[in-house]
């Protein structure tokens, strides 16, 4: 960490950015559209290893995701590093292997728009 760092520090979920609450909300409801809203044109999604680049492969990932599995996701907390990146542990429960998981959803933020997105137990 630099000096000009910020360590995390805990928040709730109405103190998250609005981008972020509606991407979370927006994809546990399966709505693709209102979740690829939030992305920048040329956003990172880095989920189970693989990297999706830009909306369109952000939108084919997110149609793909919501339809694979069902499941049930409660936000368990969450820290920001500033204002730009958050970390929000979600609990997953569901249909997919495992049946359980926490997960957490890395964001970075830039102009108020995701730029990137990993996804990570």
């Amino acid at each position: 960490m630099t000096p000009h760092d910020t360590p995390p520090a805990p928040v709730s979920w109405d103190e998250l950015p609005p981008p972020i609450r509606t991407y979370l909300t927006a994809h546990a409801r399966g709505e693709t559209t209102e979740a690829l809203a939030v992305f920048a044109d040329d956003a990172v999604v880095t989920d189970e290893g693989r990297d999706h680049r830009g909306r369109a492969a952000i939108e084919s990932w997110l149609g793909s995701s919501a339809s694979e599995y069902t499941y049930t996701t409660e936000f368990t907390g969450a820290t920001m590093s500033g204002t730009t990146s958050a970390d929000v542990v979600q609990h997953l429960e569901g249909d997919f292997p495992g049946g359980a998981a926490d997960l957490h959803f890395r964001f970075t933020l830039d102009d108020n728009r995701m730029s990137r997105l990993g996804i990570e137990p």
